[in-house]
């Protein structure tokens, strides 16, 4: 399959980048300093969580794409979403599912501040293993950690000064945010597989179940893990909802943003599909589990 570059469009060059900073923000309105100084309160959890959205979760995508041997631009697509931690989705499922709110927000706070290095360095990694000699994408280290910085950390302190500053504002606005957020990861996960409807099908009996494995796996080692070292089923919903739940929204603007090509966008997308399934899951069984 040969890559296509998309054509800069007012999509791609503004409101996908203007959608995820005021979906950033919003999140960034939903933290306080606090959240970063509770890993002193239970820094194994945290460093837990960490290890398997940073590391973990790369290393898992990157295994599934060797054994599958899925063709080089989907393999990029798969890490490239591996990269993109869960942020106000995540956060949203665990609420739902009466998980540790408190820790998916720390987590979140942090992965926030990482992924500002750890996508380009996953990305470069990515770009030169699968594509090799036929690369033709390449990517500005600096350029792109500022990019990231720009749409993601910033909008997040911006948002976490708004509610310093303003908790009435915060309050009025937290609902239509989360709604806009919705919408926007809706229309950005759609609007992905329409731009690709001529190989979506072809797209998905190659990566549809390396993408379900993906997603089943992180979850249940992340459960399991916590379970093993801790022992606390909230805390293991938890950990749980955080390596399973990727920030789509981020991925696609990744692929089609920063690297211009709509073809890594699928995998992310359709990922993206199924875990909305898996997170509804999440939210029954482990709310029934936690409630009795």
């Amino acid at each position: 399959m040969s890559i296509k570059i998309m054509q800069e469009s007012i999509i791609t060059t503004l409101l996908l980048p203007f959608s995820l900073a005021i979906i950033m923000l919003g999140m960034g309105m939903s933290l306080e300093l606090k959240d970063f100084k509770r890993i002193a309160g239970y820094p194994g959890l945290v460093l837990l969580g960490l290890l398997n959205q940073l590391i973990l979760l790369p290393v898992i995508a990157f295994s599934i794409a060797i054994l599958f041997a899925m063709p080089p631009e989907f393999a990029v697509g798969m890490m490239i979403l591996a990269c993109c931690p869960g942020g106000a989705t995540s956060n949203l499922i665990t609420h739902l599912a009466k998980g540790n709110t408190a820790l998916s927000i720390t987590l979140t706070a942090f992965s926030s501040l990482i992924i500002v290095l750890s996508i380009p360095l996953i990305l470069e990694f990515s770009l030169d293993y699968f594509l090799g000699l036929d690369r033709t994408v390449q990517i500005n280290f600096k350029d792109t950690v500022l990019q990231i910085f720009f749409i993601v950390v910033l909008p997040v302190i911006i948002g976490m000064f708004i509610r310093k500053r303003n908790l009435y504002l915060v309050n009025r606005l937290e609902k239509p945010v989360k709604i806009f957020s919705a919408l926007i990861l809706a229309v950005v996960i759609f609007g992905a597989i329409l731009a690709n409807h001529a190989i979506i099908a072809d797209a998905f009996v190659k990566v549809g179940l390396p993408v379900i494995i993906l997603n089943i796996s992180t979850m249940l080692i992340g459960f399991y893990l916590c379970t093993i070292f801790f022992g606390n089923f909230k805390d293991s919903a938890t950990i749980s909802i955080e390596s399973g739940i990727q920030n789509g929204t981020l991925a696609i603007y990744i692929a089609l943003t920063i690297l211009e090509q709509e073809v890594f966008s699928i995998v992310p997308a359709i990922y993206s599909l199924f875990m909305f399934i898996s997170g509804t899951a999440s939210i029954f069984i482990f709310s029934v589990k936690i409630r009795k």
